[in-house]
């Protein structure tokens, strides 16, 4: 049976905040809309962004346009795109994950940025979730906590596992962090050895350096590295023959034996929630950041059968 788990309830609408009528279309106006993320123009979740914004009356090629080039940006092209952005002088930017927003901030304290991170108030781009009081606002992704979860499940995945992995972008997830995953992970009789990596060409070198330490399973932590490339670690996975557990359940489905968290195109689409109330007049110093409320975990049997892995029938039966 399908079950989905909500954990938290979304703080507070904006609307409250705002004056009456500050929440209308300027009838005539072209809004403009800039972009800076890694993820692709042609992806489900990008799709899906867009089909929220014409669902509330935004759309491309009518009242909205979109500065073009921010797309599928890489590390070392965000400094260079950033300022292009900003340039272009859009009404918002949807930037994000951390990289990504922090290279906007550098660049604009007044352009409405709507973000997607890891821990947005860790992170230093809100100064509470209830009232951000800056120029960003976004979606919080609860990643440390989701980390920790996602390690537990593989844990019940593997349960005679005693060497574990966790693979992490370098300048993403913070020491302290990783520490404790290190801590928990010991509190239950299994050492976690962590592999950090910082490019794509490094993903596949990192995963054979996990099993040639003895890894008997990999916990992939929240970035959008592993996304991205995708493709590559499931074929490294797959070679090393090693039980794994991703951010989206998305990439479960996808080939990856198992997924926990919240459905990477929702949370596009609840993002683009928040880009038309900015772009409506609300203010992002006032607009709550939001959390995921809806979280699936999701269990690949074909990918488990092809590397000869037996998930326990109990772990089976709670996904969804």
């Amino acid at each position: 049976m399908k079950r989905r788990r909500e954990v938290i309830a979304i703080l507070g609408g904006a609307a409250a905040l705002l004056p009456t009528g500050a929440l209308a279309q300027e009838p005539g106006r072209v809004y403009r809309l800039g972009f800076l993320i890694p993820t692709r123009r042609e992806s489900p979740a990008v799709a899906a962004f867009f089909d929220e914004l014409r669902l509330n009356g935004f759309i491309e090629g009518q009242n909205l346009t979109v500065v073009p080039g921010g797309f599928g940006v890489r590390n070392e092209e965000m400094a260079e795109m950033a300022a292009t952005m900003v340039k272009a002088a859009p009404d918002a930017i949807v930037a994000g994950p951390d990289l990504q927003l922090r290279a906007v901030q550098a660049v604009t304290r007044t352009i409405p940025a709507i973000g997607m991170t890891e821990d947005m108030v860790a992170a230093g781009f809100a100064a509470s979730l209830a009232r951000p009081g800056g120029n960003i606002t976004g979606i919080s992704l609860l990643s440390p906590e989701l980390d920790g979860k996602r390690q537990a499940l593989l844990m019940e995945a593997v349960p005679a596992a005693r060497r574990m992995a966790a693979l992490a972008e370098s300048r993403v997830t913070p020491p302290q962090h990783l520490q404790g995953l290190q801590e928990a992970a010991r509190a239950r009789g299994v050492e976690l050895a962590v592999f950090g990596v910082g490019k794509p060409e490094e993903i596949a070198p990192a995963i054979a350096e996990a099993k040639a330490a003895g890894a008997e399973a990999i916990n992939f932590l929240a970035t959008p590295l592993f996304l991205v490339n995708s493709g590559v670690v499931f074929e490294q996975i797959a070679a090393a023959r090693l039980p794994a557990i991703y951010q989206w359940p998305e990439l479960a489905e996808q080939g990856g034996l198992s997924g926990y968290g919240p459905r990477f195109v929702q949370v596009y689409r609840q993002r683009a929630r928040m880009v038309v109330k900015i772009l409506r007049g609300a203010k992002a110093a006032d607009l709550p950041v939001e959390q995921p409320t809806h979280f699936e975990l999701v269990i690949n049997l074909k990918a488990a059968r092809a590397i000869d892995h037996e998930v326990p029938a109990g772990l089976v039966l709670r996904a969804d």
